[in-house]
C-alpha cells in the first residue's frame, strides 16, 4: 500500500548511509557509480526523498545490499 511505502522511507537513509560506509564509498564515488549527483545521494540519506526504481536498483547494486533492505526494511 502507498501508506507502507511512505512508512518504509523513514528508516531508508540512514540504511543507506550505514551499507554506503559499510561499503567505504563516499557520497560522491556512490553518485558517480549511480549516474546521480553527490548532492541527490545526500537527499536519499538525509531527507529520505525517493529516487526511482531503476536507481534504487543501482544503489543496491553499489553497496551490495538489496532493495528491500535498504529502502523498505522497517527495523
Amino acid at each position: 500500500s502507498h501508506l507502507q511505502w511512505e512508512k518504509g522511507l523513514v528508516n531508508m537513509n540512514a540504511n543507506l548511509k550505514i551499507a554506503r560506509v559499510k561499503c567505504g564509498i563516499t557520497q560522491k564515488e556512490l553518485a558517480h557509480s549511480v549516474g546521480v549527483t553527490n548532492k541527490y545521494i545526500s537527499l536519499i540519506e538525509r531527507k529520505g526523498i525517493k529516487p526511482s526504481p531503476a536507481v534504487m536498483e543501482k544503489i543496491a547494486q553499489c553497496v551490495e545490499e538489496s532493495v528491500q533492505e535498504l529502502f523498505f526494511n522497517e527495523g
